[in-house]
């Protein structure tokens, strides 16, 4: 299991999101709630990652 990943840009804030790579499988969590975990596959993440690039998640946030 590799340690949790967040944004460089983050800096020390508590309000982030955290990725780290876990049996094949990519867990996702809040840094401010580090106890609820949801897992995916690379696969899906990927495609994710793609749809976050293109902007369309632009609309969610401020």
């Amino acid at each position: 299991m590799s340690d949790w990943q967040k944004s460089s840009i983050s800096g020390n804030s508590n309000q982030c999101v955290e990725v780290r790579a876990a049996g094949g499988r990519i867990e996702i969590r809040e840094s401010d709630a580090p106890d609820s975990v949801v897992v995916t596959t690379p696969q899906t993440f990927a495609l994710c990652i793609e749809g976050v690039k293109r902007g369309e998640f632009d609309h969610l946030t401020p």
